[in-house]
């Protein structure tokens, strides 16, 4: 596939835009630590929804989702109809928590819970989960761009991590805000776009890839039955809804964004407008998937050979992408995909270099840093992991079976500080021993759960792996933790009376 010149030239005006854009809040005046973190807590509920959808949506959901969608069914949309649930408890719950406790760190509630070590393992695991996942985004994201563009991974992952951190770093919160808010448009409209097209590109019209899809079960949600070892209706529901009380609850990249609203009310308007907005688009992206089956399923002899085998399915979008759009659009989608990643590694950056100012610098190195002894500190701990994920992601291109091992280790992490802030706020009585007690015991579940897939795959020792579906990990070791800490403190308190 060869990249037409005019495509190429909207990409490149559209990422060094971005890059601009971002670096000129860099040089406003009277700028404080506090405009970095937060953006001075005046930003628009709206810009900040939109930032927190764009936070949602990766590189990975713009090409995964069409590609699950046109393998197989909608079942992975179930995940999406878990956010209005979790968006509710966060609006009840975590909203009003973290705007009292007015710090910029989302880990300063759990010392007040359970002492400095809780918020420092918390804050750890969370500076470790992002590394990985940064990393993964970005060779997530290299791989198309490989292919639409004929680029070396290599230095796409380089260009692609510079262009962010210069941005992240120098412009703080705000430039992340403003330019996840653009990124997000840039997104719908592209995806629409491209749904459009194919839509009207079929010989009977529109409603001809939903007979197509109908007569192929392509949007069945999975199935309504009990099991614990398939991704049933259910297992992905309740998985969906664990991993989006973890977003809300304990990652740095959306408590910051409750902090960077005028009032509390704005803050709960945002987390709405965030999370509801990503439900719609994220069907669009499944009807996407179904509307390329529908269109390949027509137009077989459009399809390369290589790309009909079923490993293949997440490359079909790209291909279209760039065979099957009129020459312009193709530089606006390619734009797209760039545009989810960029805003998620962005965010990343910007809340990890937030993490190590308060939750280390302030803590163990210098309690009480100047302004400038804290925006050196910010920058340099945005360069610093921006790097970090560099490496990480080139390690990627030489060991490919790392990828699961990054996804399981930042399992063990997360579900670990979720557990943790679960027990914290919905248990009063749990002390900090009950508290370390359940986290260890819950991490070692986790391990147990994530790893023994990967390094167990046969011979005697088959009877010790996790039988269960690999998205349950983080459901099963979050209620581990809950329920130790919660039972040892009902325990060792009536012994104590």
């Amino acid at each position: 596939m060869q990249l037409p010149v005019i495509d190429l030239i909207i990409f490149l005006i559209y990422m060094l835009g971005i890059l601009l854009f971002g670096a000129s809040f860099f040089f406003r005046k009277n700028r404080t630590t506090d405009d970095y973190m937060v953006g001075g807590r005046r930003l628009p509920s709206w810009a900040i929804g939109m930032s927190i959808f764009a936070t949602f949506v990766s590189s990975i959901s713009f090409l995964a989702l069409p590609g699950n969608a046109y393998l197989t069914n909608w079942n992975s949309f179930v995940f999406s109809l878990s956010i209005p649930i979790a968006a509710l408890i966060a609006v009840k719950f975590f909203v009003p928590l973290y705007r009292g406790v007015k710090s910029e760190s989302a880990y300063y509630y759990l010392e007040t819970r359970f002492g400095p070590w809780a918020r420092t393992y918390a804050s750890i695991c969370y500076l470790l989960t992002q590394l990985a996942r940064m990393g993964t985004i970005l060779y997530l994201l290299a791989l198309p761009m490989n292919a639409l563009l004929g680029w070396d991974i290599a230095t796409i992952i380089i260009v692609t991590g510079i262009s962010v951190i210069i941005y992240a770093s120098m412009g703080g919160i705000e430039a992340v805000i403003w330019t996840d808010a653009i990124q997000g448009i840039v997104l719908i409209l592209g995806a629409l776009t491209c749904l459009g097209i194919i839509l009207f590109s079929m010989p009977e019209g529109p409603m001809q890839v939903i007979e197509i899809g109908q007569a192929h079960d392509k949007f069945s949600l999975g199935s309504y039955g009990l099991s614990l070892t398939e991704a049933t209706f259910w297992v992905i529901l309740i998985y969906g809804l664990f991993i989006n009380l973890q977003n809300f609850g304990v990652d740095q990249n959306y408590v910051q964004r409750y902090m960077s609203a005028k009032t509390e009310k704005e803050a709960i308007k945002s987390t709405w407008f965030g999370s509801s907005l990503y439900v719609p688009v994220s069907l669009l992206f499944f009807f996407i998937g179904t509307a390329l089956f529908a269109y390949y399923q027509v137009f077989p002899g459009l399809l390369p050979e290589e790309l009909q085998a079923k490993d293949a399915a997440d490359k079909i979008f790209p291909f279209f992408i760039v065979d099957g759009l009129p020459t312009g659009l193709t530089g606006l989608l390619i734009a797209s995909i760039f545009a989810a990643g960029m805003s998620t590694i962005s965010t990343s950056l910007n809340s990890s270099a937030t993490v190590i100012l308060t939750d280390h610098y302030k803590k163990y190195v210098n309690r009480n840093p100047t302004g400038k002894d804290n925006f050196r500190v910010l920058t340099i701990a945005a360069v610093v992991m921006g790097v970090l994920s560099i490496l990480v992601s080139l390690a990627m291109t030489e060991v490919k079976s790392a990828l699961d091992a990054w996804w399981a280790l930042s399992s063990v992490f997360s579900g670990g500080v979720l557990g943790l802030f679960l027990l914290g706020y919905f248990s009063k009585n749990v002390q900090q021993t009950e508290a370390a007690i359940g986290v260890v015991i819950g991490i070692l579940v986790i391990a147990w759960m994530s790893l023994t897939p990967i390094f167990i795959t046969e011979g005697p020792w088959l009877s010790f792996r996790n039988p269960m579906h690999a998205n349950l990990t983080i459901v099963i070791g979050t209620l581990v933790i809950f329920l130790t800490g919660f039972l040892l403190s009902k325990v060792l308190h009536k012994s104590t009376h």
